[in-house]
Order: C-alpha cells, then sequence, then structure tokens
C-alpha cells in the first residue's frame, strides 16, 4: 500500500513509519524539519523537504508519489505557543490540512487518517471522556485540532475521501524532544538522566492519560483498513497525578530527588482521562503496553543517547 506520512520525521510521525516500512508499505515522508528530525527519517521512506502550508509544493509532491492513504501527522502541537501565537496555529494546524486535503483530492488519495488530540474536549464534564462528549476547547491550540474533524467529514461528504479521526491523550515514549513543549515524561525523563531536578507545574495533582507510542502506532496501522468515517479516543482508560507519575519516573531512573513546584499554566486542564472502548470495537485495537514498561523503555532511550 502508498501511504504518505505528513510530519514523518517527527515523534509520533518516525514511529509509524518505521513500521509501515516494516510491514513492507511503500511511504513517503513530508516534513519541514521545524521539530522533526533527520535522524529519525527512515531510510526506506521516500522524503520531501515541505511545508504543509505551502499548498503548491504539497501538491506536487501527492501528485508525484499518488499516496493511497495519508497519515496527518504534521501540526503545531505546542499549547503554550498556540496562545502567544494564535495565527500561526491556525496556519498549520487549520489551513496546513486544508492544504493536505486538497492534495488528497488532486492526486486521487482514497483515505485520511488524522491525529486529533484530548485537547478538543476541554474541561470534562464527566470522566471517562469519550466520544460524545462536548466539544469545547480552551486552548486555541484545542480549536486548531478540532475545527480541521470539520473540514474532513465535509470534504468526505463532496468527494467520498474516507477518514478516521484518531483523538490521541498523552503519548509518550523514544524520539519525543525533551526540549519541546511535546511532553512532560520526555522532558522530566531527560532532566533525570542529566541528574537535573524537573519542575511540576501547579501542584502535581492534576491527572492525565498517558499513552505508549507503540500503542499509539499500532492503532494507525489498524486505521488503515478499518474505522472509516468514525472518530475515535486512542488512550488507556487510565490516569494518574503527575506527582504519582514523577516518583514512578525518579524510581525507574534509581536517583534521589525531589521536584520542583511552579506557578498553574493557562490553558491547561486539571484532570482528563479517555474511554477508548470504541476504538477497541471498531479497530480492533486496545493498548498494550503498561506505564511502568512505557517508562523503562523511554528512560532507556534517553539513558543511552
Amino acid at each position: 500500500m502508498k501511504v504518505l506520512v505528513t510530519g514523518g520525521a517527527g515523534f509520533i510521525g518516525s514511529n509509524i513509519v518505521d513500521r509501515l516500512i516494516e510491514l513492507n508499505h511503500d511511504v513517503a515522508v513530508v516534513d519541514n524539519l521545524s521539530t522533526g528530525r533527520r535522524e529519525n527519517l527512515n531510510p526506506g521512506a521516500e522524503f520531501y523537504n515541505v511545508d504543509i502550508v505551502n499548498k503548491e509544493d504539497l501538491t506536487r509532491v501527492f501528485e508525484a508519489f499518488k499516496p493511497e492513504i495519508c497519515i496527518h501527522h504534521a501540526a503545531q502541537i505546542d499549547v503554550q505557543r498556540s496562545i502567544k501565537e494564535p495565527d500561526y496555529d491556525a496556519d498549520v494546524n487549520i489551513v496546513g490540512t486544508i492544504n493536505v486535503l486538497n492534495a488528497c483530492r488532486l492526486s486521487g488519495a482514497r483515505k485520511i487518517i488524522y491525529a486529533s488530540s484530548a485537547a478538543v474536549y476541554g474541561e470534562p464534564e464527566y470522566l471517562p471522556l469519550d466520544e460524545n462528549h462536548k466539544v469545547e476547547p480552551i486552548s486555541y491550540y484545542g480549536v486548531s485540532k478540532h475545527t480541521p474533524e470539520h473540514y474532513i467529514k465535509i470534504f468526505s461528504q463532496l468527494y467520498g475521501l474516507r477518514y478516521t479521526i484518531l483523538r490521541y491523550s498523552n503519548v509518550y515514549g523514544i524520539r519525543q524532544d525533551p526540549m519541546g513543549e511535546g511532553g512532560v515524561i520526555a522532558i522530566f525523563l531527560n532532566k533525570l538522566v542529566k541528574g537535573e531536578v524537573p519542575t511540576i507545574f501547579g501542584d502535581g495533582e492534576q491527572t492525565r492519560d498517558f499513552i505508549y507510542v507503540k500503542d499509539v502506532v499500532e492503532a494507525n496501522i489498524a486505521a488503515l483498513t478499518r474505522g472509516d468515517g468514525y472518530i475515535l479516543n486512542i488512550s488507556t482508560n487510565t490516569c494518574i497525578s503527575i506527582n504519582d507519575l514523577v516518583k514512578k519516573m525518579i524510581e525507574a531512573s534509581g536517583r534521589e530527588l525531589k521536584p520542583n513546584y511552579g506557578p498553574a499554566r493557562k490553558g491547561d486542564i486539571i484532570h482528563s482521562y479517555m474511554d477508548n472502548r470504541r476504538a477497541a470495537e471498531v479497530l480492533g485495537w486496545e493498548p498494550r503496553y503498561g506505564l511502568v514498561e512505557g517508562l523503562r523503555e523511554t528512560y532507556e532511550y534517553y539513558s543511552g543517547r
């Protein structure tokens, strides 16, 4: 199968590319390397250094490669940057996705798999969050990840483009950038490897649903052939406080450190975890990695750099 992965040099995208190539798919990667890394690129994939905001260049790549399926992960993922630069956030996440959709249509792609986010839900009215929960984001990032879902549905109605929308909980694992906003686990583990003290924003009692990147990869692989027309939560259906998470990470590192605490950040939700039963039913998928196992693999990755 011919699969084009946008953001395929990034954290989640590169892990998906590796798995696709392992399964003998024909893969192309589109990435402008603004946050993706050349060292993440699988040599078995065709690479195009193209920004999804550049409509003409993007369309040329699609028309040259002619993917059957597009897995769309290129995005602006920094919540705080979305608040400071909402125009940039919208350009990448909304306009960029529209460009991807147009390129799919013009090149004859039959399906798009779109990486959405738990951020679309906003403050939970109940837990666990299921796909029927109201959508009321509290950050521009949440808005810019949700808006493309509407465009995708209408593209499907107008042009027959099939889709599966995957709303991720907090993804962590190998290749996540510890220097960016991408994930608390990557940032904390990187500090622990260096012997530095991590900082928890707020009182640390906020809870999150952390899912290992390899489980997210398998959800995308399942969506290649299943889940048409569905929005699906990709999550563990469990949660842990940041305080307890940091304790587990310190235990995994074998160090004796106490975290610092800083002020809570705007746009952060206090408690969140997502129901994943629909994904289990529709995709035949469920997470296989527990938090301890995932943390151990991730710590080994950062300590082995």
